[in-house]
């Protein structure tokens, strides 16, 4: 497959596009960030491995009924993706309090959160993706009333199978966000 346009370079990976109008490919690259990108450095492999764990992870959730933008791997470093109208909104659960949510709220780290928290986030590195709500995303029209209780309801689907896939072979699943589009 021919890659097209670069649409996008993120932290980790490159956005291109293929003949195909409705599809795109996914570069993961060997790039490690901290501080919203602001230190950037090489780790080899890194790009292969992440590559390998997202289709893996895509795969689980298409055959559990979760929608996912994943069509196929192309190579070590590469897939072919839906190409979605991205909302710039980042869904995060958090199952054990670790990090920021510690730092932020002062809680101890370590503490499982039951229920686990839900937070949304604004996709924007500038401004250091700022805690948003529900009626942030409502008022400045970045997701409908629906697509908010869609996205609520499908990382907390997703929870539940990754916490289970995670503790099967003995890790914990500690906090992650999804981001989600419209095909």
């Amino acid at each position: 497959m021919q890659l097209g346009q670069q649409l996008y370079a993120g932290k980790a990976k490159t956005v291109y596009t293929v003949d195909d109008p409705n599809r795109l490919v996914l570069h993961f690259r060997d790039d490690t960030s901290a501080f919203d990108g602001q230190k950037i450095e090489k780790l080899a492999r890194k790009g292969l491995v992440n590559n390998q764990f997202n289709a893996f992870v895509m795969e689980k959730l298409a055959a559990a009924g979760v929608p996912t933008h994943f069509d196929r791997l192309l190579s070590d470093n590469e897939s072919l993706v839906k190409r979605l109208d991205m909302i710039p909104i980042e869904c995060v659960v958090r199952n054990i309090a670790a990090g920021s949510l510690c730092k932020r709220l002062g809680v101890k780290e370590g503490i499982e959160l039951d229920p686990p928290t839900f937070e949304f986030f604004l996709k924007n590195d500038a401004l250091h993706d700022p805690m948003v709500n529900d009626y942030h995303i409502r008022a400045f029209d970045w997701a409908s009333e629906t697509e908010v209780a869609r996205m609520k309801e499908l990382t907390f689907t997703v929870n539940g199978i990754l916490k289970r896939l995670f503790a099967d072979v003995g890790l914990l699943l500690v906090d992650y966000k999804l981001e989600f589009g419209r095909y």
